[in-house]
């Protein structure tokens, strides 16, 4: 990079607070008109790269940071200048240290939130006198509980931080799911199911917004995906300890289920007490008593920060230790433009979750022992992990959210046709089987989903907000999932893959709309900015009230 000056007066940090950097690798804030001839430091002086080299919005923005007492604001840099392997590197080293570990603590979420699935599979419901609905019942209570704590939770995290909530959150859900071991009625596996929900609420919200830390919006969404991959291998995984924990049924007395409880109720618990000392606040507070190092040099601390902040200048308009007002909650509620992702949530996974959360159960009513059972759970979950990686990385290459995340829907739409109206579903055992493992194995839009309201949020508080809202919506469509296989329709569930085909194609018509509406949102916008004059642009800047998604110099991702 070819290296400029400028007088430091034009730098958005004060000298003292500056990041060191060799002179070699530092270009200075200079007029953009002057770098026409520059070759590839061109990009580097593009305002859409770096928006922070127009002086009306570095303005605006520094005063932002030093209110909210952001934690890296010391470290911002509109001058900084970075290779693009040097980015690259920096770029592994978070997705082996944050988004690896997000992972694992995601691997334990699923753990004790998935295995009722394989429970039931070992006669849970026989052994406490419980039925289908009670089943159903089960369900709804952790689901109606998991979306009442999102929100507190997400309120708790941004108070005291994610780092430390969630090891706390999975410390004592982790003492509930082992709890369950001990279940002898239907009061007791109601009320684990209820505590399960209120402990596990908020998790992943809590943790998006702690990968948005230090990630990208064009980053996040395929870590995510990683996120959400993770589901399917514990899945595979709590499979294979199922199949070998089921066989301890009569060890010391206990039944199957029991030891499968206990003990994936301590690998929970294991990495719940890890997560106390693997999760940094940010990227400036790695270094600690048992880190003394830290995880970047000064120089990495610098880019991280500042790749982010360019990215999303909005990511430092709150410090990490900072609550959300109860003002800021109510803007929140009313940024109407969230509103279609938030009926997204409710909608686009309806018609995959009935199928999903009933296969065991159907596996068994085919025919299949417990422990093949858990093993032809398998091979839907493994093709899931391709397709959901395959899909993100399409909505990453296209640059776009919409279209894209409806592939899903594309996908279920034929295989719920046939489960509805197919006279082979449950006589042909295997046709059966067949079917349910393609519906299953369908391309899984949350990570786009989740990224796109972290995007479209616009400013840390309402991230915080849009994300817990996000979720309770999704957990609402689970609610929903829950009553579409009651037990007067069973085997063949005709009712309810009539109620499912009907929601798939709503969905994929909610879809469209968003498309169309954010697009026109956009273009109003366009047309009302376009109208004012630069001093008004400026003035609109640097002091208007105006937050979140309805900013005319915002633009809705789509």
């Amino acid at each position: 990079m070819a290296t400029r000056s400028e007088p430091s007066s034009n730098k958005l940090v004060d000298d003292k607070h500056s990041t060191a950097v060799d002179t070699k690798d530092v270009a200075v804030l200079e007029s953009p008109s002057a770098n026409e001839d520059s070759g590839s430091d061109e990009e580097f002086y593009d305002v859409s790269k770096n928006p922070f080299l127009d002086p009306e919005v570095a303005a605006h923005w520094r005063q932002v940071y030093e209110d909210a007492k952001y934690e890296c604001r010391h470290v911002l840099d509109p001058t900084l200048t970075w290779t693009e392997e040097e980015e690259k590197r920096i770029v592994r080293k978070l997705d082996l240290r944050v988004c690896t570990w997000a992972c694992v603590m995601f691997f334990a979420l699923q753990v004790d939130r998935g295995n009722l699935a394989q429970a039931v599979s070992d006669n849970l419901l026989d052994d406490l006198g419980l039925n289908t609905n009670d089943y159903n019942y089960g369900n709804v209570i952790f689901r109606v509980a998991f979306l009442l704590a999102e929100l507190p939770s997400q309120l708790v995290s941004k108070k005291i931080g994610p780092d430390r909530w969630i090891p706390i959150q999975m410390v004592i859900w982790s003492v509930v799911a082992i709890s369950q071991c001990a279940m002898t009625n239907r009061s007791g596996f109601l009320a684990t199911r209820a505590l399960l929900g209120l402990l596990e609420g908020g998790f992943i919200p809590d943790i998006v917004l702690w990968l948005s830390y230090f990630y990208t919006s064009r980053e996040l969404p395929i870590r995510l995906s990683y996120f959400w991959t993770t589901l399917s291998l514990t899945t595979i995984i709590t499979s294979l300890l199922a199949f070998a924990l089921l066989h301890l049924r009569g060890v010391h007395g206990w039944a199957g289920w029991r030891w499968l409880f206990l003990v994936e109720g301590l690998i929970t618990l294991s990495v719940g007490l890890a997560s106390f000392f693997m999760m940094p606040a940010s990227a400036v507070q790695t270094k600690t008593w048992f880190r003394p190092k830290g995880w970047f040099t000064d120089r990495e601390v610098a880019i991280v920060v500042n790749r982010v902040l360019r990215d999303d200048p909005s990511k430092g308009d709150m410090h990490n230790r900072e609550a959300v007002t109860p003002r800021r909650l109510w803007q929140v509620l009313k940024e109407f433009d969230l509103w279609p992702l938030y009926a997204l949530g409710i909608l686009c996974f309806i018609p995959q979750n009935p199928p999903g959360a009933y296969l065991t159960l159907t596996l068994r009513t085919l025919g299949f022992d417990p422990f093949t059972t858990n093993l032809l759970t398998i091979p839907s979950t493994v093709i899931h992990i391709f397709t959901l990686i395959l899909l993100t990385r399409l909505s990453e290459w296209l640059n776009e959210r919409t279209l894209t995340a409806m592939l899903q829907n594309v996908w279920t739409l034929p295989c719920i046709i046939a489960l509805r109206f197919w006279p082979g579903v449950i006589h042909n055992a295997w046709g059966t089987y067949a079917l349910i493992t393609v519906l299953l194995s369908y391309p899984y839009c949350h990570a786009i989903n989740v990224a796109w309201v972290s995007k479209n949020s616009n400013t840390v508080g309402s991230r915080t907000v849009a994300s817990a809202l996000y979720n309770i919506s999704v957990q609402i469509g689970d609610v929903i999932a829950s009553f579409m296989y009651l037990d007067y329709d069973k085997p063949y569930y005709h009712d309810g893959n009539t109620k499912l085909l009907a929601i798939n194609i709503l969905t994929i018509f909610l879809f469209l709309f968003t498309k169309v509406y954010y697009v026109l949102r956009n273009r109003y916008k366009e047309k009302v900015w376009n109208s004012m004059t630069e001093a008004e642009r400026a003035e609109y800047i640097r002091n208007s009230p105006v937050r979140g998604t309805r900013r005319l110099d915002f633009r809705l991702a789509h």
